[in-house]
This record gives structure tokens, C-alpha cells and sequence, in this order.
């Protein structure tokens, strides 16, 4: 009762902390589409050497756990790092950055495949006609539209949901790169959980949301299996 009361009082923290969790996975997946789908069209549609190698870095770098992922951007962006004088250490932008690398692989992934089963007479035919690559890139865009949007629901449910990488890069500091789930964390170590519990249902709201988002595009048919 505690914890939807915070939810409704619209408890300025709660929703602060909510607030930053939104705009730094956002501002991630936002930047990161265009390069995952130029990456995934070309991984899907063009043969050139190191390919299998490319593909192969891409689904090893998709198990590798946040925190380790946290643990190398802090060693870079530390006073002691090579990237020390950008001063990003325990910043919103160190953040993105995190998360961009923890949510490119997954989006390669899944668009690659996505792009990989679009009929290639249509890219064949489209070279046939003199069609420009960007005009064939976007109409393979469209096609495979619903695909990619499952990609990026599913990449940003990766990043709004980890903590590894937030906790080390950002330090968890309130009003500024407290998240929801380093939020949680604290939160639950502290024994307050009213707090915790009001951001987990934050996220199982958002988690109910997205799924129930996918699960419509497979209901309409729209998403291959």
C-alpha cells in the first residue's frame, strides 16, 4: 500500500528516478538504431571478408554480462583512463554509452535476421531497375518493419532493465544517474522496500506493455517465428 501510494502521490524522487531510467535507455536506443539497421543490412545482403567473424563478435558480445561491460567503460573513463579528461565518469552520458553497447549487439542480431529473410529478388531486381542503395535500404525497411520494431523493443527491455553497467558508470547518485533498477538495489539493501517495490511495478507495467505490444504484431501476423 505504501509503495502505490509513492506510485500515485507521484512521489517527486520516485518519478525522478523514473525519469532518468526513461531518457538515458531512450536516448541509447535512439541512437543506436540507424547504425544496427545499416550494420544488419549490410551483414544480411553483402559477402566480403572477416563476415563470420563479425557475426560471431556480435553473438559473443550479447552474453557478455553488463557489469563487465560497466567494469571496462569505467577503467576507460576513470581519472587514470585513457578517456579520464573526457570527464563522463558518473555522468548520464556514460550511461548511453553503456547501454549502447549493451543494446547494438542485440539489435544487430535480431534485424540481421530480420533483413536476412526479405526475398533477395527484390534487392536483385531493385539493382536491375538502377535503384540507389539508399531507396532499396529503406524500402527493405518498410517491409520488415514490424520485425525491426520487435528488435528494438526487445533491445531497449535489455538496457532499462540492467543494472551492472548503470551502477558502475553512473555511479547511482539521485536526481542524476539514479535508475530504476540501481534504485531497486539500493533500495532493497537499505531494507526500504516500499520505494523498490513501487519501481518494480513501474517495470512490470512496462514489461506487461511490451510484451503485450509483441504479442499483437504475432497475433496480427506480422512478426515471423
Amino acid at each position: 500500500m505504501e509503495a502505490l501510494s509513492l506510485l500515485f502521490s507521484l512521489d517527486k524522487d520516485l518519478w525522478r528516478i523514473v525519469a532518468v531510467s526513461f531518457s538515458v535507455s531512450i536516448s541509447a536506443v535512439s541512437l543506436v538504431v540507424m547504425p544496427a539497421i545499416i550494420l544488419s543490412y549490410v551483414l544480411a545482403h553483402s559477402n566480403f571478408p572477416g563476415k563470420w567473424f563479425l557475426l560471431s563478435l556480435i553473438n559473443t558480445m550479447q552474453a557478455i554480462p553488463t557489469v563487465v561491460i560497466g567494469l571496462l567503460l569505467y577503467m576507460l573513463l576513470s581519472r587514470s583512463g585513457p578517456l579520464g579528461n573526457w570527464e563522463m565518469l558518473f555522468t548520464q552520458r556514460a550511461m548511453i554509452i553503456g547501454q549502447i553497447l549493451i543494446c547494438f549487439p542485440v539489435l544487430v542480431s535480431m534485424m540481421h535476421g530480420a533483413l536476412q529473410s526479405t526475398d533477395r529478388r527484390a534487392i536483385e531486381t531493385s539493382v536491375t531497375l538502377g535503384v540507389s542503395r539508399l531507396r532499396t535500404l529503406t524500402t527493405l525497411i518498410w517491409e520488415s518493419r514490424f520485425p525491426l520494431m520487435a528488435a528494438v523493443i526487445a533491445g531497449f527491455s535489455r538496457i532499462v532493465t540492467e543494472v551492472g553497467c548503470s551502477m558502475m558508470v553512473g555511479g547511482n547518485i539521485m536526481g542524476l544517474t539514479r535508475n530504476i533498477p540501481t534504485a531497486i538495489a539500493m533500495e532493497s539493501h537499505k531494507g526500504a522496500f516500499a520505494q523498490g517495490v513501487a519501481l518494480g511495478i513501474v517495470l512490470l507495467v512496462l514489461a506487461l506493455a511490451l510484451n503485450f505490444m509483441l504479442s499483437s504484431m504475432r497475433g496480427k501476423g506480422v512478426l515471423r517465428t
